[in-house]
């Protein structure tokens, strides 16, 4: 019975960071909805067709996405996320096309991760996401205009 207690207590002592951890009080932001933007504007841009001009700015696009994919899962993590939560996409389809919709699917991610984030650990992690969204945006954007404009 002594032993069953010790374990017990073990356990407790080893889970209670994390489950304290998930609970972090403070503001956080939405980064599982950031983190299905971010996954669906990815396949946006990844499966249309374009010419070499707007291909080039895409692959900056899907490039920088990745990185604010990785990060995002990290600052989920840290915040006690379960980043294999898949909540619904935020953005709703108002333009035709997929760089429209990869486009405003970015915006609305860099809008979930720009919440005020009380967690420590995170707020470094939380600056490189919105960067990396900010520069992925940017990408599409010159893409989109690229298409376009047929350049």
């Amino acid at each position: 019975m002594k032993l069953k207690h010790s374990l017990l207590a073990v356990l407790l002592a080893a889970t209670l960071p994390l489950a304290a951890h998930a609970d972090f009080p403070g503001q956080h932001p939405a980064y599982l909805h950031a983190l299905t933007d971010l996954r669906d504007a990815r396949w946006n841009l990844e499966h249309r067709p374009g010419d070499n001009a707007v291909r080039e700015n895409e692959d900056v696009a899907v490039m920088e996405i990745d990185k604010a994919i990785g990060e995002v899962k990290k600052a989920a993590f840290y915040d006690g996320k379960d980043v294999y939560e898949a909540p619904h996409e935020d953005a709703k389809l108002n333009h035709s096309g997929r760089l429209h919709h990869a486009v405003e699917l970015l915006r609305k991610a860099e809008q979930d991760v720009s919440h005020e984030e009380d967690n420590p650990q995170t707020q470094g992690l939380q600056m490189r996401v919105v960067g990396h969204i900010h520069e992925a945006t940017h990408a599409a954007e010159r893409a989109l205009h690229a298409a376009e404009n047929g350049m």
